[in-house]
């Protein structure tokens, strides 16, 4: 467990009130007479270098600094020089502990004692129980009921109480605002927040340091609080650097409130990290202000992405983590020659949907395929496609025989073979070889 912040250190005065972070007045008899502070809606100006540098200052310690390393291999296939920051390896696996300590260390006493709650698809919300657990702060955490069973798992095992509601990122937030309210709770927003901000952007800042002379940052975009920090940080640092978030196809929301677009929002996407309908207010302004372009990427992308990290660098990253290298694979001509840097900002995906995803790249590269081949219902007469099978060395991995729900003739049946090769090469090879054979064959595709 990482040490606490040095009680010696003078935080800042809190220089504003969060639009969506307040001290609520509690129901009930034996409720205290509390005022709620004014709300002074946040803009840009409330979050520069100097906040994110004193929010650096504030977390140092009690945060992981994450290693920036260089790929040589994804520089190869991508033709640019990509750097990564693995911000999977943070103790709750997401640079998200950043934001949630900053605006916890912000707290009074009274709101200490009292708890916090927030609303959260998983990352945030480990982060602020992991801290607040820490610190002595209660925390109560509404989530989704969609969300990950891995990441309830791990907010409850450091410390945060979880309330499931809704389907959605949206259905639980407008559940934690009642709560808040009823319980007397200190809302944190997982990105909505200056505070939040500020905390986030502190990647940047290591970033920076290790390689000062990048070209481009490329990064996930949710609600936005991450790239609104690291954006803050880019342009106090070096003007220059290009800016360019990335959002799940499926959940284009940011894209849409820039770019006055109105698409659809919603679907089941592996990046489930960023899958925000309604952004943030504040982050908005921060992002159309300081940053250049917001790209979209779509399901396959991801998986791809999330496949070649985990084969290529070793490490395990979620849909959302892997967001910035599915954007870059997918454009190499916009990014070819440039130095680049990638934040890999989550590693919480459950190990399920992962071998999924690992299963499927085998299949997108040949490697696993599934033949469906026409047979005569008699004996001996799927002994002799396995012969083709064996003498082109191909592995057999499962046999499904359809006999009723077919469009052939009562003496005839359909196989699908699920199969092993060492490339899409040898693949074709055997089909060709059945198709010599004069057996009806496909190759069953991969979406």
């Amino acid at each position: 467990m990482p040490p606490a912040p040095n009680a010696n250190h003078r935080f800042e005065a809190q220089r504003y009130t969060p639009l969506l972070w307040r001290f609520a007045e509690p129901r009930g008899a034996n409720a205290m007479t509390i005022q709620p502070d004014a709300i002074t809606p946040a803009t840009p100006a409330d979050l520069t270098i100097d906040d994110v540098r004193a929010a650096a200052a504030r977390i140092e310690g009690a945060v992981v600094r994450t290693p920036m390393m260089h790929s040589i291999t994804l520089s190869q296939i991508t033709g640019a020089e990509i750097w990564l920051k693995f911000e999977n390896l943070q103790f709750t696996a997401a640079y998200k502990e950043r934001g949630a300590l900053n605006a916890l260390l912000h707290l009074t006493d009274e709101q200490k004692r009292r708890g916090v709650i927030a609303a959260s698809a998983g990352n945030h919300s480990q982060g602020l129980s992991y801290h607040g657990t820490r610190l002595g702060v209660p925390v109560t955490i509404v989530m989704p009921r969609t969300t990950p069973t891995v990441k309830v798992m791990q907010t409850e095992s450091v410390g945060g109480n979880v309330v499931l509601e809704g389907e959605t990122f949206d259905d639980a937030a407008a559940h934690a605002r009642e709560l808040e309210v009823e319980r007397g709770l200190t809302f944190v927003h997982p990105f909505d927040d200056p505070l939040i901000a500020a905390g986030q952007g502190t990647v940047a800042l290591e970033m920076l340091d290790v390689k000062p002379a990048l070209d481009c940052l490329v990064t996930p975009i949710g609600g936005g609080g991450l790239i609104s920090g690291m954006a803050t940080v880019a342009r106090a640092l070096n003007p220059d650097i290009e800016m360019v978030g990335v959002q799940a196809e499926l959940f284009p929301s940011m894209y849409a409130a820039i770019k006055g677009t109105d698409p659809a929002c919603g679907g089941d996407t592996l990046a489930e990290g960023i899958a925000v309908k309604r952004p943030g207010a504040f982050t908005a302004q921060v992002i159309k202000d300081r940053v250049d372009d917001i790209m979209l990427v779509d399901e396959p992308s991801l998986e791809k992405a999330v496949a070649l990290l985990l084969q290529i660098e070793k490490t395990v990253v979620e849909g959302a983590g892997a967001a910035g290298l599915a954007a870059v694979l997918a454009n190499t001509d916009r990014f070819v020659g440039k130095t680049i840097g990638l934040v890999l900002c989550g590693g919480n995906i459950d190990t399920r949907l992962l071998a999924n995803v690992l299963l499927r790249d085998l299949a997108r590269q040949g490697r696993l395929a599934r033949l469906r081949v026409t047979l005569q219902d008699r004996p001996g007469a799927l002994f002799k496609v396995m012969r083709l099978f064996d003498e082109h060395n191909v592995n057999i991995i499962e046999i499904y025989h359809q006999r009723i729900f077919t469009t052939l003739p009562a003496k005839g049946l359909i196989t699908d073979i699920e199969c092993e090769a060492r490339d899409a090469a040898q693949v074709e090879r055997l089909v060709a070889a059945l198709k010599k054979a004069r057996y009806a064959v496909q190759v069953v595709e991969l979406n």
